[in-house]
């Protein structure tokens, strides 16, 4: 039986975690690589990835040659949050009948944001005979999937809350700039005005996950400006001093207004100096439940595994647009990923 057989679309940050994950992984080979960046085109692989053997594995920023020169069975696809930007990424592997699992955060609800290219992807993806889903920790499981899940042991719900408060001294260094930390509130207000700062993307794609998984019929959904989350004492990372009235990071909240009431509100949090990290989720029904995890799940590491544990699935799913609703539960792939494809 064949390897599972991966190219990689995108190789920074995050993609160069979920390439190492795979390394490790029994049933899956990697045999392309594709990213835009002048500084890495042109490279082994080994080399972005700080190894010390080399992997034969030459990035190119020519996607149609790479899914030419090889046959892949998926494509693991982490470039960037914004579904019209990606947009030509992902159809250049269906156009090579290339299943897609990608870290686009609005590709994981796509329907509420961008309608027309969602139709357009999931029809193209049925024509190809391919299946595309955009998944992570957040959206893609901690305040959608998993409060989805929650609700099958309930007889009525009337409400959903889900929390995420990340203490971002413990994340790295782009992630902590990324939300505006030591920044003032002028220029943090400056930022968020010129979107190099954009505030957590996938508000609107989780609450629309749910709603549409319960059945329910929004009135609107409601995403509330960025705010800075502002120290009141001085507060630091290894890299980031945060001074008294500076900004030590953002929150930012969403709702989902049903029949003139609220029924599902989601707040994200993550700041410097967060007293405790966790996600929760409530839900207000029959019966009633209250989860909490602590500390936050790690967001680099649950979205790489998601990514990863998420192929198999992709594999064995019918073609087209799928979203994590649409999948069965998510799991860890712990042996040969072969395995759980045949299963």
């Amino acid at each position: 039986m064949d390897k599972v057989k991966v190219v990689l679309y995108g190789v920074g940050a995050m993609g160069s975690r979920i390439a190492k994950f795979l390394l490790e992984k029994e049933g899956v080979e990697i045999v392309g690589a594709i990213d835009a960046a002048e500084d890495k085109v042109g490279k082994d692989l080994s080399e972005i990835l700080g190894l010390n053997k080399q992997l034969g594995i030459i990035i190119s920023n020519d996607p149609d040659a790479v899914f030419s020169r090889v046959k892949a069975d998926i494509m693991v696809h982490a470039t960037t949050s914004f579904l019209k930007q990606v947009y030509p990424q992902i159809t250049k592997a269906i156009e090579h009948g290339v299943n897609v699992v990608s870290t686009c955060e609005e590709l994981a609800y796509p329907y509420i944001t961008e309608p027309k290219l969602a139709q357009k992807l999931d029809k193209s993806a049925k024509e190809h005979e391919v299946t595309v889903l955009g998944t992570g920790i957040n959206p893609g499981f901690l305040m959608d999937t998993l409060a989805v899940t929650l609700t099958g042991v309930c007889q009525k719900v009337e409400k959903i809350k889900a929390t995420r408060i990340i203490n971002a001294a413990t994340r790295r260094v782009p992630f902590q700039k990324k939300i505006g930390t030591g920044l003032s509130v002028k220029e943090f207000r400056d930022r968020i005005e010129r979107k190099t700062i954009t505030g957590h993307v996938g508000l609107e794609q989780s609450i629309s996950m749910i709603a549409n998984a319960l059945g329910w019929e929004l009135d609107k959904i409601e995403v509330d400006a960025v705010e800075p989350v502002i120290a009141k004492t001085p507060v630091k990372s290894e890299a980031i001093r945060v001074k008294p009235g500076q900004a030590a990071g953002l929150r930012q909240s969403s709702r989902g207004i049903m029949n003139g009431r609220e029924v599902i509100t989601l707040d994200f949090q993550a700041y410097i100096g967060a007293g405790e990290e966790y996600d929760a989720i409530s839900i207000e029904g029959v019966p009633s439940l209250h989860m909490k995890i602590v500390p936050c799940v790690q967001g680099d590491i649950g979205t790489v595994a998601i990514i990863v544990n998420s192929i198999p699935k992709v594999l064995k799913a019918p073609s087209g647009l799928v979203t994590m609703k649409d999948l069965p539960i998510p799991s860890a792939v712990l042996k040969d990923m072969r395995k759980f494809i045949h299963q």
